[in-house]
């Protein structure tokens, strides 16, 4: 089977796994553990993938709080930060095309008193600066948009949103899961002062993330949503995953040392993609910006075809995503946003190219989509 879905989650990377092994079997202690070896191998452990970590995105290892994952680290930035605030700063503002562990955890702020704003994008997945402006205020406590869009990997203009939330004393939240590794994000720069992430979306192990949480200009407070121990100074208490959390560290080494050449690779390979299907299948629809965009990404729909049997006629031989699962008929929200209508999106498939694909792969799907788009397109017309 030809997998096409890095954008949901990728395969452990043999380095990565090989840094991993010794933390499950011979160097298992409890990173808590500080009276003897077993738990100072695993301290050391930690503290060195918290510097890796940190390193990819800029940031010093001491702004690293470790996590379960990016769901976790949404709901951490976002709760944490309402329940720390000041009660004059009760006000959220995110994109109707955010991850839903983003648009969920806002609703469960307003259902907790707080006001949250959500903003639509533009045809290209844009949030509009101006009506961001607007709605920012003194009361606002924080922005939160994504570093780039999972679904069709548009990069978003954190230092211009930065500017605007810093302005009216507010701070930036960004979930930078799909854009860490992957092209460079560095929290100082983009003016980020809170960001989610996660290890399974660059070759690491899943059930690991963190939460870069900014020490000075400003100093970023949160509270915690769990209690017990106070590790991770305070922020998340329970026993860390160290064979997790070591793995995180290798993958994100990794991925700083291959960043440039893996990019240019990925450009090429999608560039393939999209020529092939444009010269092989007539109104190719490309959803979201091709000028920032992350470089493996392509999402594009078919119109004239039914989704629902066009994934299910690829998906026995081919991992591909819609934004739903390969049987469900709902459209994405992402696609919906974009104005997409509920037809085009659901004949919609994301290509999530990665460390492994191949141009026989490449090519290879290019025959299997195109053939299949046009076969659905003649049975329609019967």
């Amino acid at each position: 089977m030809i997998y096409m879905d890095y954008h949901a989650t990728t395969p452990v990377d043999p380095e990565v796994f090989q840094a991993m092994a010794p933390y499950f079997t011979e160097k298992f202690g409890n990173a808590a553990s500080r009276q003897y070896r077993f738990g100072w191998d695993a301290q050391q452990a930690v503290e060195r993938a918290r510097g890796e970590v940190a390193a990819l995105i800029g940031a010093d290892a001491r702004e690293i709080v470790w996590t379960s994952g990016a769901t976790e680290a949404n709901n951490l930035a976002l709760k944490g930060l309402a329940d720390g605030a000041p009660s004059s700063r009760n006000h959220f503002v995110t994109a109707t095309t955010e991850h839903k562990s983003v648009l969920d955890t806002c609703k469960r702020l307003e259902q907790r008193g707080c006001v949250v704003t959500v903003l639509g994008v533009d045809s290209q997945g844009h949030v509009d600066l101006d009506a961001l402006r607007a709605s920012v205020t003194e009361r606002t406590a924080a922005v939160s948009v994504m570093a780039a869009n999972n679904e069709i990997g548009v990069l978003t203009p954190l230092a211009a949103i930065a500017a605007i939330a810093h302005e009216k004393g507010a701070l930036l939240h960004s979930d930078a899961v799909q854009v860490a590794g992957k092209v460079p994000f560095d929290v100082n720069a983009a003016g980020v002062d809170l960001a989610s992430l996660t290890a399974h979306k660059l070759y690491g192990p899943k059930g690991v993330g963190a939460l870069y949480v900014r020490r000075k200009n400003p100093r970023v407070t949160i509270a915690p949503l769990l209690d017990g121990g106070g590790h991770e100074r305070g922020m998340r208490s329970g026993t860390l995953n160290v064979p997790g959390i070591v793995g995180f560290g290798a993958a994100c080494a990794l991925a700083q040392r291959q960043m440039d050449a893996e990019a240019a690779r990925m450009l090429r390979l999608r560039t393939r993609l999209l020529d092939g299907l444009r010269t092989r299948v007539a109104d190719v629809i490309v959803n979201g910006s091709l000028d920032a965009r992350l470089p493996g990404n392509l999402n594009v729909s078919f119109p004239g075809v039914d989704g629902e049997t066009l994934l299910v006629s690829l998906c026995e031989d081919i991992a591909l995503s819609s934004g739903a699962a390969c049987t469900a008929a709902e459209p994405s929200h992402v696609l919906k946003a974009l104005g997409r209508k509920t037809d085009l999106a659901l004949a919609s498939l994301r290509f999530g190219l990665g460390r492994w694909t191949t141009e026989e792969e490449v090519d290879e799907v290019l025959e299997r989509v195109s053939a299949t788009v046009t076969r659905l397109r003649a049975l329609s017309t019967v």
